[in-house]
């Protein structure tokens, strides 16, 4: 059994190099290619880091302090397009609350005439720790784009994670407030409260992503095929992404319905403001 484990992983190991060894290389030339124009693109990095410009209403309003907090946002299920808007409330990376860990990168194929051509699929997970968590998933030439476009998609997908007790409402939240199911390809993820001190009880997947969503002890059990990174990890964060739908009997206190934020500071969003766009081919070039 030794042996054949060891064959497949000397084939696994192969998967982009040996099997695609033309593909390799011209991946490689490719790869050159991008290279330049990712320098170029982090010159523009720097730059936006200067002066967010911001594309959409939701955006401007952000950007004029009219929103407070991600929480407005996610009150009126308004999709958020630009990552800024949730780097602009949990702060830049590095320095911040925010932080972002690679959780795979894995190469996949696309055979064609010459053979195959291989690019590289990226999982990205970010989190501050306190209730926010996103999870990106990108597919890009080279493992660098792929890293950064998963970084992007994980903050457009940031959603509020809601938490509770196990028991006595005693000290700040630590649990999943209700047992709670997810699920993605074949993998199903049971989350189960679980009393203060536990920790995360279930494997390093699901619990690095419990542990960036702010949640402190918790049970986990799960069915299917787990070993597929992807699935499980996305298992996990539909089942985190879906505990502020259940409406439990502690929210059910009359909803006072507030006026939306374009409805609200329609008169911001109206006024001729010229906001200096950035050409799309200096966006692009």
């Amino acid at each position: 059994a030794c042996g054949k484990m060891g064959d497949r992983g000397g084939f696994r190991g192969g998967f982009g190099g040996d099997r695609g060894g033309r593909g390799g290389r011209g991946g490689r030339g490719r790869g050159d290619r991008g290279g330049r124009g990712g320098r170029r693109g982090r010159r523009g990095g720097d730059g936006d880091k200067e002066e967010w410009v911001p594309v959409t209403k939701l955006g401007r309003l952000v950007k004029a302090d009219k929103i407070k907090s991600l929480e407005h946002i996610y009150l009126f299920s308004m999709p958020i397009k630009e990552y800024e808007i949730v780097d602009y409330f949990l702060g830049p990376p590095g320095a911040n609350k925010l932080k972002d860990e690679v959780m795979k990168v894995q190469p996949v194929q696309k055979q064609t005439r010459a053979g195959q051509r291989t690019r590289f699929k990226a999982f990205v997970l970010v989190g501050d720790f306190d209730g926010h968590v996103g999870l990106g998933v990108k597919v890009g030439k080279e493992v660098a784009n792929a890293i950064r476009g998963a970084i992007l998609a994980a903050k457009i997908a940031v959603v509020p994670v809601r938490r509770g007790y196990w028991g006595k409402k005693i000290g700040a939240p630590h649990t999943v407030p209700n047992k709670i199911h997810g699920k993605c390809g074949s993998v199903h993820i049971r989350l189960v409260p679980a009393p203060r001190g536990t920790g995360l009880v279930g494997a390093p997947t699901s619990k690095k992503i419990l542990q960036y969503a702010g949640v402190a002890d918790c049970f986990t059990s799960t069915r299917g095929a787990t070993a597929t990174l992807g699935n499980f990890a996305r298992a996990t964060f539909y089942s985190l992404r879906a505990l502020y739908g259940y409406l439990t009997p502690d929210l059910w206190k009359e909803t006072r319905f507030t006026k939306q934020p374009f409805q609200e500071f329609t008169d911001d969003l109206s006024a001729k403001q010229t906001i200096k766009s950035r050409g799309v081919a200096d966006k692009y070039s």
